[in-house]
């Protein structure tokens, strides 16, 4: 099996290149708006979503005999600027089946609008020109011209027949930048029946300690302290120039900067989180955060946002697939509530960072005891088992204070006595 990545180089144009490659962006919008007008003529009696999108792509060689621009640019950029349709309609569809209220398709301004892709032909990457770690990016039809523009390759890149895709894109600090669609061989996931428990992990999510696991780590939150605060800075002076002017550009680029700086101190944070656990362990259990619920209740939205815990489970499933590694997310209720040892679910505010179970008397800390149920839930869903002869112990019921309210478990649980959960040996039971 094969799955695709997208790596991002930034590219060092000249101001001729930026010129063109601006030129070409613009062009391609154009077309973009102008089919996107021609696809909302056609009846939707004539065909599926897909077909009427071919429809109004394949009158683009008749429109290069009265649209002369369309000739200086090269065939597959103008095809993929009018499939753009399509992917759009299909991901509003997509909000839709999910209860969103979506309208329809708006023409692009250019603000909104860009990048253009080649696919396969019309470019070559030369990672021998130039001095190390840079090389030349030849892109053809760039305004009508043949265009050699250096890239810096700070990550390698694989032989060009693997290039399914070249995005040309500039972001909004006016930086230019190349992503490259790769595929590339999946590397076969070990079998859940060979699998030892000792290579698994269970990972807590949270916002004090930004993951805790079950074999004791504990990774701190990026400070971006500074950062927030000359965001702070640089949107009030922002504010306070004419919208539209020189000065107010120049300022919207700072502004633009100082985001891009914290996007990118969170992303690389995020990947790198993922690849140490992906390449250490044969399996990875995350907790399933109702994130989008959690951020439309009262209090600490801010901090709930900026973590992005549903973008670290993507990237944590990319990298799992990446480097062969089960990633599994389970249903986090009561993860921090239940205690690892006996089952017992006990109230704790959130004030009460450590676990203290009054049934068992197990203790361990509020992240590091939720840490272990995700372990013993994944696995469980996953499949991995411990030996059928393993020794018990068992924890009897009892009420637990629940504040004003109690908490009565009906039944005894049963642990696996050597489970990472529990500190101290356990009793064989006879």
């Amino acid at each position: 099996m094969t799955y695709k990545y997208s790596p991002r180089y930034p590219l060092l144009p000249t101001d001729e290149h930026d010129e063109k490659l601006s030129w070409t962006v613009d062009v391609v919008r154009q077309l973009y708006n102008d089919r996107l007008n021609r696809f909302n003529e056609i009846p939707e009696a004539q065909g599926t979503l897909r077909q009427r999108v071919r429809k109004a792509r394949d009158e683009l060689p008749a429109m290069k005999d009265w649209w002369s621009d369309l000739n200086d640019v090269y065939s597959t950029v103008l095809q993929n600027g009018v499939m753009r349709i399509r992917d759009n309609k299909e991901s509003l569809r997509a909000l839709q089946r999910e209860g969103y209220d979506v309208g329809e398709l708006q023409w692009k301004a250019p603000r909104d609008f860009r990048s253009f892709t080649y696919n396969k032909k019309g470019f070559e990457l030369d990672k021998k020109s130039g001095p190390d770690g840079y090389g030349e990016l030849i892109l053809k039809k760039v305004a009508g011209d043949t265009i050699t523009v250096p890239i810096r390759l700070h990550r390698d890149l694989p032989a060009h027949e693997s290039l399914q895709q070249l995005t040309i894109k500039q972001d909004a600090t006016g930086e230019w930048f190349a992503t490259f669609t790769i595929e590339a061989e999946m590397p076969p996931k070990p079998d859940v029946e060979a699998i030892n428990p000792e290579d698994c992990v269970g990972i807590d999510l949270g916002i004090l300690n930004y993951i805790a696991d079950s074999d004791g780590r504990t990774v701190s939150r990026l400070d971006l302290t500074d950062e927030r605060e000359r965001l702070e800075r640089e949107q009030r002076a922002l504010s306070r120039k004419d919208h539209g002017s020189n000065n107010w550009e120049n300022q919207r680029i700072r502004v633009a900067d100082v985001h891009k700086r914290l996007t990118n101190k969170k992303d690389d944070f995020k990947h790198k989180l993922a690849h140490f656990y992906t390449t250490q362990y044969d399996a990875v259990f995350l907790e399933d955060l109702d994130v989008k619920g959690m951020l439309e209740g009262t209090g600490n939205a801010r901090n709930k946002h900026e973590v992005g815990w549903r973008d670290l489970i993507t990237v944590f499933e990319h990298h799992g697939e990446k480097n062969g590694c089960h990633v599994v997310t389970v249903d986090p209720e009561g993860t921090t509530k239940e205690c690892a040892s006996c089952g017992v679910v006990s109230e704790k505010p959130l004030w009460v960072r450590e676990h203290a179970c009054p049934t068992c008397g197990f203790t361990a800390g509020r992240d590091e005891n939720a840490a272990y149920n995700v372990l013993a839930r994944g696995s469980k869903e996953l499949g991995v088992v411990h030996s059928e002869r393993t020794p018990v112990e068992t924890a009897t019921a009892v009420s637990t204070d629940g504040g004003d309210a109690s908490v009565r478990v009906d039944a005894s649980r049963v642990v696996e006595a050597g489970s990472r959960a529990l500190k101290e040996a356990t009793v064989v039971a006879e």
